[in-house]
């Protein structure tokens, strides 16, 4: 190490150019950040008699060997360091957090190689700074790890596309209406020919309109279209074909069910209306 009494008042180059230096290492500026050294913008600078600059470019000397840590003066940096844990501590908690461990294994190294070691042979001497260089290289492969993360396209990283499909609407085609003349001309054919077994019942059978409501209902649970005509039966009567034409149309009002005429003239379909 250079001895203090050495550094001399008179400007470096780089001073005279404008360019602060990085830190001061025993009185000697240092401009040039190590390649292999990555250093936050609001990392923490300390001031001490040997050195001048990041806590992180002092643990990275300690590292190289080019800094003995016995002229660290620990108790300092501790000092420093809980003022900028007072400033930072707020905005910064996990940046102080990783501080707070730098400084206890500087203070743990520096006591260890202050202690008088006992010398045994069967023992191997291991030396205090090998923690601290095994911490900073995994420090600096996460940090890496970290770099190489922030440098991958933000695409499907912090930001995702958006790949929900919409809903399937299901696509009917409104059928065409049927007028109330319609119906009635249909139920007319039916009346007569109805008529043709009116003469052989002896006894009249009581129908319910609610009973073939129900039953008309039953018929039309596989929601597919069945003739108009399909729903009476002839041998009813003219007695059963208006009680299945007043269930149809209380059907219809109460929009159970829904009736259709492709064309004009043409058969009445019926079917059991979609629940909603």
């Amino acid at each position: 190490m250079t001895d203090e009494s050495n550094t001399t008042a008179t400007e470096t180059p780089q001073e005279a150019e404008g360019q602060s230096p990085l830190a001061v290492v025993s009185g000697k500026p240092v401009v040039d950040l190590p390649k292999d050294l990555y250093i936050p913008p609001d990392a923490l600078a300390v001031f001490l008699e040997a050195f001048e600059g990041p806590l992180d470019l002092l643990l990275y000397l300690i590292r190289r060997q080019n800094m003995n840590i016995l002229d660290i003066d620990v108790s300092e940096i501790t000092r420093q360091y809980m003022d900028y844990i007072g400033a930072v501590e707020a905005m910064r908690f996990e940046l102080a957090a990783e501080y707070l461990v730098m400084a206890a294994t500087l203070a743990e190294i520096k006591s260890r190689m202050l202690l008088p070691r006992q010398e045994s042979e069967d023992e191997e001497e291991v030396d205090p700074r090998a923690e601290l260089i095994r911490r900073l290289q995994q420090y600096e492969r996460f940090k890496q790890a970290a770099e190489d993360i922030d440098e991958m396209p933000r695409m499907e990283r912090d930001t995702f596309s958006a790949s929900a499909a919409l809903p399937r609407l299901p696509s009917s085609q409104p059928h065409p209406d049927v007028e109330m003349r319609e119906l009635l001309l249909a139920t007319q054919g039916v009346l007569k020919r109805a008529d043709l077994f009116t003469s052989h019942h002896v006894e009249r059978e009581i129908l319910s309109t609610r009973e073939r409501m129900s039953h008309i209902l039953s018929v039309l649970q596989d929601d597919r279209f069945v003739t108009f005509e399909s729903l009476f039966t002839l041998e009813e009567g003219r007695l059963g074909v208006v009680v299945t034409f007043l269930a149809t149309l209380e059907l219809v009002k109460e929009q159970l069910i829904e009736v259709v005429q492709g064309d004009v003239l043409g058969p009445i379909h019926v079917r059991a209306r979609a629940a909603r």
